[in-house]
This record gives C-alpha cells, sequence and structure tokens, in this order.
C-alpha cells in the first residue's frame, strides 16, 4: 500500500473544525418556578411576551425554552384555526345576506 494515502493525524490541523456547541443552561426548573411561570402565562399580554423572552432569550434552562418553543407553537396552530372559524362563519353570513336580497 502507498505511503501517501495513509493518514497518520499527522498532518491534521486540530483547530480545523470548531466546535460551535453553545451553552446551554441545564439546571433545574423547581416547582416554585413553574407556578410563577403559570402564573404570569395568566396576565393578559405579558404572558405572550414572556414566551418570546423565555424561547429566545439568554440564560432560561433549556426545559424552559423547549416549553416555551412549543407553547408559542400551539399559540400559533390556535391562532390559525380562530382565523378559519371566524372566516368561514363570515362566509356564511355573507353568502345568507346575499341570498335573502
Amino acid at each position: 500500500m502507498d505511503n501517501q494515502y495513509q493518514d497518520t493525524g499527522q498532518n491534521q490541523n486540530p483547530n480545523q473544525y470548531q466546535s460551535y456547541n453553545v451553552i446551554k443552561n441545564q439546571s433545574v426548573v423547581s416547582i416554585g418556578d413553574w407556578i410563577i411561570t403559570h402564573i404570569l402565562m395568566m396576565i393578559p399580554f405579558v404572558g405572550f411576551i414572556m414566551l418570546f423572552v423565555w424561547a429566545f432569550g439568554g440564560g432560561t434552562p433549556e426545559s424552559k425554552v423547549n416549553w416555551a418553543k412549543a407553547a408559542l407553537i400551539m399559540h400559533l396552530i390556535a391562532i390559525v384555526f380562530v382565523i378559519c372559524f371566524y372566516g368561514t362563519i363570515f362566509a356564511i353570513v355573507a353568502g345568507a345576506l346575499a341570498l335573502g336580497r
């Protein structure tokens, strides 16, 4: 076998592949923190804004980040359903009014 094709590891640059791992907060969210989180979620507008802070802000424990992202996705799905529902109701009412004339 030719020596030119064998990799001995001597020619590799140790900085060739840099790690871009983000430091994640792996701390445990206590029961008290979850209670405060749910109380904040009950306040109109504040809860929605806090979801963005927890999902995309720094220093939040990873479990709360994942929960906040999932909650934002669920809010988005709910908004789409509400728009479809009210759009359907509007179309029914508009159609009934158009036929009634």
